[in-house]
């Protein structure tokens, strides 16, 4: 049997239609990396050369998975002639080919967020500003939004639009900054992410023969997750593709979340333009959620008015609805999802990792944390600190990228005097101002300080010497020495094995830091294991890659048993039997800060339905009526988007509230009758809530507090004893300021607070 047969009608549509502008508008679950595949190895199946194909994607993981499956069609040598990667890794290499035309070394240091915010923090303390005014986070994202959309220093400085947009937000200084930022990376011989698609445009730009040497080679360009793509992005493809137009983006409108990161939406919906005798399949069959989930996530995205049209089915069965869990507190809903996963555990047999936690911001991951901590849940939050950025790692990665490029600054400051050897901060910063005086880079003046003379003493001299001739000798050894061979003898010649090593009193964080050393070194092994015999081993070309290492290729493909926790945005390309989908309220999900236009609330929208759409068999939404934010408890009102779904998705539930106690070790009844307080089933304005057991305020204490007023002192179980200062509301709303002694003012919503009135 053909592997086409294994396609669709859509499918085989798309796949086979190899000639000319062609758009896929690839619904959620839809099977868009099988089609992408497929259409790749049909091509070469077809007699187009390997060496002709360019395919694009947003991840390192995607790129080898696609290339493995190809592989197995054709063969997996013919495979490895495909020019395949991410944006990034691609356009560095041929920057890197290219490099001298742009005046940097071949070598040039990629610098990641880090290193940037790292480099930033130095400009603006050296331009006297106030750094609360600007913030490394605020000004690199600033300079990111400028490249990503081709604006330089240069013209950034001479746009009086921008000039006065910086002036009203009281920044300036910004086209100062930008300008500096740039100049210290170049004389760095360094690039940071967004140089890779920027130079890329200005070597296209201003070198027309090399341009004309890559639309000859990419004859046919495919681009993955098209939508995700942004304005410097869809330039260098609209380039390369001018000549044949043998073009194929593969997406889906609907999924478009990252406006953020500079993704413009407009470069899917508008592909009609650029090119106008297009061909448009739509692949409209999910092939991963129950009928229930698809029918509600369509009436989610159907609310949306900028978009394509499309009609996404499934074949597979109804499934059960959509449960909508309405708590009081955060807590309590962390405490109501935790028992709702043990439960479906142990009623389906299912293991932790069908299980995923998804929320809008990372801040909410505590009370789940808590929640699943006190059952012995497993559980592993995605998005928390790479690998690759801890500080150890960074460290010996710096000693790396120093004997790879001498002149990247940020590499030398982090291990100028680590491990130490007596060069301090003050020489340090005297050597960083000779380096910025003389207009050369902090290695040429600690290189030759005979050219380039700095107030330092006799001893510190020595020790500069000491510490540039080691890293000559690291570099001398680059190509007679594999990554592995040359890897771990910097790893003990500078010291760092032995720092770490010879710690004392080690405990558990000092042995997990020279564990993650060793772990490193195993990884460069296993790379110039996997190499081929014919290809480069070297250490610079590892650099390269863990260089270009994007969030969605950190570890999620651990195969320990332990339950999900991840913001929607880092679940986009993710699928879990089990979706809980928490914090459904408004101005958390939709965002406050997406409410000021149409625009901004469709994206909030789309990310919705990205997060219902990632679930296989159940789906669950939850929202607390209140939760504490900055100390303070502040009444929640239900997501609108809970609204949009239509309502016969839809399965009300509302915890019972008992008596207070923790339910840590045992399983929820979903059976009993609501009892909580208001002696009545509540209802939502969408339907009604079936009971199910939590935790919350006892009957008797509710009515206790029925007549609290100013002046009685009483105990709450959190903050102690306390004393009422203040009421306010009516009825569900009411509620109290009390003053506690050892906590200091706290307001709370007398209906689930746990108050005992001590006295009247």
């Amino acid at each position: 049997m053909s592997y086409l047969d294994e396609l669709n009608i859509s499918q085989r549509e798309a796949v086979e239609s190899i000639y000319g502008p062609t758009m896929v508008i690839a619904g959620a679950g839809s099977g868009k990396t099988r089609v992408l595949t497929f259409r790749i190895a049909y091509m070469m199946e077809q007699g187009i050369d390997p060496f002709n194909i360019m395919a694009l994607t947003f991840t390192n993981k995607a790129a080898k998975e696609m290339s493995e499956r190809i592989g197995k069609i054709v063969s997996s040598s013919e495979a490895k002639n495909i020019t395949m990667g991410t944006f990034h890794s691609v356009f560095s290499r041929i920057l890197r080919y290219n490099a001298d035309r742009l005046g940097y070394p071949t070598n040039f240091t990629i610098y990641d967020t880090q290193d940037s915010k790292s480099l930033l923090k130095d400009i603006i303390k050296e331009l006297n500003l106030d750094d609360k005014i600007y913030k490394t986070g605020m000004v690199l994202n600033r300079i990111s939004s400028a490249k990503n959309n081709l604006i330089s220093a240069d013209a950034y400085a001479q746009n009086n639009d921008i000039i006065n947009e910086d002036a009203q937000s009281r920044r300036p200084e910004l086209a100062q900054i930008y300008k500096a930022y740039v100049t210290r990376c170049f004389k760095a011989g360094a690039m940071d992410f967004d140089d890779l698609l920027f130079q890329t445009n200005v070597l296209l730009r201003d070198f027309p023969d090399v341009l004309h040497y890559y639309q000859q080679k990419f004859k046919y360009i495919l681009v993955d997750e098209y939508q995700d793509t942004n304005y410097a992005q869809y330039l260098i493809v609209k380039k390369l593709a001018a000549v044949y137009e043998n073009i194929c983006v593969v997406g889906d409108d609907a999924q478009s979340i990252y406006s953020f990161r500079g993704a413009n939406i407009q470069n899917i919906l508008n592909f009609r333009k650029d090119y106008a005798d297009f061909k448009l399949f739509k692949l409209e069959q999910n092939y991963r959620s129950t009928k229930n989930i698809v029918d509600a996530a369509n009436s989610i995205i159907a609310k949306n008015e900028d978009q394509i049209k499309k009609n996404v089915w499934t074949s597979n069965e109804e499934g059960s609805k959509i449960s909508v869990i309405r708590t009081l507190t955060d807590n309590e809903e962390g405490r109501v999802i935790t028992n709702k996963i043990f439960d479906i555990k142990q009623s389906t047999a299912s293991s932790y990792n069908d299980f995923a936690i998804l929320y809008r911001t990372n801040k909410q991951s505590r009370s789940f944390e808590e929640a699943l901590r006190k059952l012995n849940i497993p559980y592993k939050i995605y998005g928390g600190l790479s690998f690759y950025q801890r500080k150890e790692i960074k460290d010996l990665l710096s000693y790396f990228r120093l004997t790879t490029n001498p002149r990247d600054e940020e590499a030398l400051k982090r291990v100028i005097n680590y491990p130490r050897r007596g060069i301090g901060k003050t020489s340090i910063e005297n050597i960083i101002i000779a380096s910025n005086n003389y207009g050369v880079s902090i290695w040429d003046v600690i290189s030759d300080l005979q050219q380039y003379p700095v107030s330092l003493n006799a001893g510190t001299k020595t020790k500069l010497y000491e510490f540039t001739t080691m890293v000559k000798s690291f570099t001398a050894q680059l190509e007679k020495m594999n990554a592995y061979e040359l890897a771990q003898h910097i790893a003990k010649s500078s010291g760092i094995l032995k720092e770490l090593y010879g710690e004392k009193d080690k405990g558990p964080e000092e042995v997990e830091r020279y564990q993650n050393i060793e772990a490193l070194l195993a990884g460069i092994k296993e790379f110039t294991v996997n190499q081929e015999e014919d290809a480069n081993q070297s250490l610079s070309e590892f650099m390269i890659d863990v260089a270009l290492l994007t969030d969605a290729d950190d570890d999620k493909g651990d195969e320990k048993n332990h339950i999900t926790l991840m913001t929607i945005h880092s679940s986009k390309g993710l699928e879990f039997p089990h979706v809980f989908l928490v914090g459904l309220e408004e101005n958390l999900f939709p965002s406050q800060m997406a409410l000021n236009s149409r625009t901004e609330l469709e994206e909030e929208r789309r990310l919705f339905y990205v997060a219902v759409t990632r679930a296989k068999d159940t789906c669950s939404l939850s929202f607390a009526t209140s939760r504490f934010i900055w100390g303070n408890l502040v009444s929640s009102e239900q997501s609108r988007f809970i609204d949009e779904i239509d309502q016969q998705y839809l399965n009300f539930e509302t915890p019972q509230r008992g008596t207070g106690k923790s339910l840590s070790g045992r399983s929820m009844n979903y059976d009993q009758p609501f009892t909580g307080g208001l002696n009545k089933p509540i209802s939502s304005p969408g339907g009604s809530f079936k009971s199910i057991n939590s935790v919350g305020s006892s009957p008797e204490k509710q009515d206790a507090t029925a007549d609290l007023k100013v002046g009685y002192n009483v105990m709450h179980d959190r903050f102690g004893k306390g004393k009422v200062t203040k009421m306010e509301g009516e009825g569900a709303d009411k509620k109290a300021t009390i003053f506690f002694p050892h906590h200091g003012a706290k307001t709370v919503l007398l209906r689930f607070a746990n108050l005992t009135v001590l006295d009247e």
